[in-house]
């Protein structure tokens, strides 16, 4: 996971994980994700009461294995936070995507995403969108969430070469690259889209 995701992520999402919520987390990194280890330092012992993943097929140790981006094997309103980071651009309709992350979400609880902009392609297996603000309130609307924050920004240190579209890849790096990490010199920063949303109750009839 690269340092921007976990930036916004320690600046905007670590209060969502107040004491007891109960979280499922989208296509993690690892087990337990960077994301649930950022929330385990930050709450020492006194955070979530649950912090289960879902994924495609049977990743060892996802706590639930789908069968389509589109629909998981899980009751609806099951949590209070829906996390996933730099798995939208990898998810072919991302509309349906989000409409099934609010389904999952309670009434009341907040959906949060983390998708990469300045990013190359990257087949995982698919690579399939890049989301600003706006087009992520739309995705977010749809879904029937209620907008709280969406921003594209980078909180990475300055870089030396232009930003997006001209990123330095992690996954074809030449030799100015090599030299620049042996260094500690920051080249390109990474931007990313950050939304996070609020599923309403219910109206009472």
């Amino acid at each position: 996971m690269h340092d921007n995701s976990k930036l916004l992520f320690a600046r905007h999402a670590l209060p969502l994980f107040t004491r007891g919520v109960r979280v499922l987390e989208i296509g993690p990194d690892y087990v337990p994700s960077t994301y649930q280890q950022m929330v385990a330092a930050e709450r020492r012992g006194d955070g979530p009461a649950v912090w289960e993943t879902v994924d495609l097929a049977s990743r060892p140790g996802m706590t639930h294995a789908a069968t389509n981006e589109y629909a998981f094997p899980i009751p609806e309103s099951s949590y209070d936070v829906v996390v996933s980071g730099q798995v939208m651009e990898h998810v072919r309709k991302p509309w349906l995507w989000l409409r099934e992350l609010a389904r999952v979400c309670r009434a009341g609880g907040h959906v949060l995403t983390i998708c990469p902009v300045s990013w190359p392609y990257h087949e995982a297996p698919v690579d399939c969108w890049r989301a600003y603000p706006e087009g992520m309130r739309a995705l977010y609307e749809d879904a029937g969430l209620e907008v709280l924050e969406a921003s594209w920004k980078t909180l990475e240190p300055r870089g030396l070469l232009p930003r997006c579209p001209r990123p330095i890849s992690d996954h074809a790096p030449g030799l100015l690259y090599k030299l620049a990490r042996f260094l500690h010199w920051p080249l390109a920063r990474s931007y990313d889209t950050i939304t996070i949303g609020r599923k309403p109750a219910a109206r009472r009839a």
